[in-house]
């Protein structure tokens, strides 16, 4: 049955519709994988096998009656812990909301059972959402299926282990420096970070918060390019106060096969050396769309400095993640800003003014991003996506220490830890939509995604793509064990 596991969120949904498995018997199924593999990866942290339960046979009888709730109907799922689900907890890995229980569903969680999941469990999350690492002082720390000894990624490490490993069938988490993206590649599994905006975040949120932060939104992850277009169909689309005035219609690709693609590839920049085998997999996309007859320029790129805009995505990013933190916290940075001297222009003290960056800073930054937005348009109009690594090295060692005393190894050479965030914030900070997928694992038998970035609300452009270059054997396969 373990081939059964390991389909698409899609392939569950028909195998299930045909009467080929009862949506209990598949639950059952992912449950007793949880049993059997969960406690030396620790990715679901919370389990409500019973209310699933409850939940599979209600859709087993709907079933029977003729009645089918949506495209995913009985389609078990877990969900990353940062994602309100009535009666189970949010803390967001912050020891000080354990007891933070959840009165009502997420919206997009909402959305995602009027289409027919069974929701079962949370997976876990680094503390704040801020790590590509996921630990916490709540859940513990969560390890990659392809080898224990190395991180899944984060924030969504916890949704990505879980899926690699064949304990869900489909699952959902957030993206605001790669939480989505980085994990889907550390996995070997499939991520889409949508356009901002594009799925109403209300409900993925620290207590209290209803307004949606600048940068970040809410995404989904599968086991093939078709469960990225199902969640993203089933969560998009304006909320209650919205859809007075709006409704939403997002075009497809343009192009049946690779032969009509003209992208752009990059493989290295000086902002975030990445290792040589991972600029070896943009290539191998390259290569598979030429060979279809299709385009690809390695020069061709926006009109715009892209290191001035990881400057301008970085003072956007650490005014929003230092809005998480508690009063006392902020109050702290702002005195150790006030201590520095004017003239102090190192990475440390940038951060530093960068975090308590006033209204007028922000300003100045978002029409900074605007203008990169507007070349980003221009350049969509002559290219249908851009091919880039999203993160510098396949998955590394557990690392606990402060982030201070963190570096990772490229190459044999020493980068800055949170370095790699160039590549996620490419797309990140003009709100573009960008989709990652796996292509294969390197000589150390860990995975290597690359991302496919598009134009804004080109979410199911990017997903196309995506779906023709997993035909072309970009695709997911199981880690050894499972």
């Amino acid at each position: 049955m373990s081939e059964i596991a390991f389909q698409t969120a899609a392939e569950l949904a028909g195998m299930i519709q045909r009467r080929e498995i009862g949506c209990e018997e598949l639950l059952d199924l992912y449950l007793d994988r949880v049993e059997r593999f969960n406690p030396a990866l620790n990715a679901i942290v919370v389990l409500d096998a019973d209310g699933g339960r409850e939940r599979a046979r209600e859709a087993d009888a709907a079933l029977a009656r003729g009645e089918v709730w949506g495209p995913l109907h009985g389609v078990p799922m877990t969900i990353k812990e940062s994602y309100d689900v009535a009666g189970t907890p949010t803390t967001w890995g912050f020891p000080d909301l354990e007891n933070n229980i959840a009165a009502a569903d997420a919206l997009s969680v909402q959305r995602l059972k009027a289409a027919g999941v069974v929701l079962f469990g949370k997976t876990n999350v680094p503390l704040g959402l801020s790590d590509f690492q996921s630990y916490n002082d709540i859940y513990g720390t969560t390890s990659n299926p392809w080898n224990t000894d190395r991180i899944p990624g984060g924030s969504s490490g916890g949704s990505a282990a879980a899926l690699a490993a064949g304990m869900t069938g489909f699952e959902s988490g957030s993206d605001i420096g790669g939480s989505i993206r980085n994990p889907a590649h550390y996995c070997g599994v499939f991520g889409h970070k949508p356009t901002w905006g594009l799925l109403p975040p209300r409900g993925h949120a620290m207590p209290g918060v209803l307004a949606q932060p600048d940068l970040s939104v809410i995404g989904p992850l599968g086991r093939g390019a078709d469960d990225l277009e199902l969640g993203v169909n089933a969560m998009a689309g304006p909320d209650e106060i919205q859809g007075a005035g709006y409704e939403l219609r997002l075009r497809g690709p343009e192009h049946r096969d690779l032969s009509g693609y003209r992208i752009a590839c990059w493989t290295d920049h000086e902002m975030a050396p990445v290792s040589a085998e991972t600029g070896k997999r943009v290539t191998a996309v390259a290569e598979a769309v030429t060979a279809a007859g299709g385009q690809a320029d390695f020069d061709a790129a926006p009109d715009c400095d892209l290191t001035a805009g990881f400057e301008t995505y970085q003072t956007l990013l650490q005014a929003v993640m230092m809005s998480r933190q508690p009063q006392d916290v902020y109050d702290r940075l702002r005195r150790e800003v006030a201590e520095l001297d004017p003239d102090d222009e190192s990475d440390g003290a940038r951060t530093l003014r960068r975090q308590v960056a006033s209204y007028r800073d922000y300003v100045a930054a978002n029409e900074a991003r605007t203008h990169l937005r507007w070349a980003w348009h221009a350049f969509f109009e002559r290219y249908d996506a851009v091919i880039a690594p999203i993160m510098s090295t396949p998955a590394f060692p557990h690392d606990h220490r402060p982030f201070g005393e963190r570096t990772l190894t490229v190459d044999n050479a020493e980068q800055p830890y949170f370095a790699q965030v160039f590549w996620a914030g490419i797309a990140i900070c003009s709100y573009l939509p960008s989709t990652v997928i796996p292509t294969g694992p390197d000589g150390d038998g860990l995975p290597i995604g690359v991302q496919i970035i598009g134009p804004e609300y080109g979410d199911l452009k990017t997903i196309g793509l995506a779906r023709l270059l997993e035909a072309e054997g970009f695709a997911f396969a199981p880690p050894p064990g499972y």
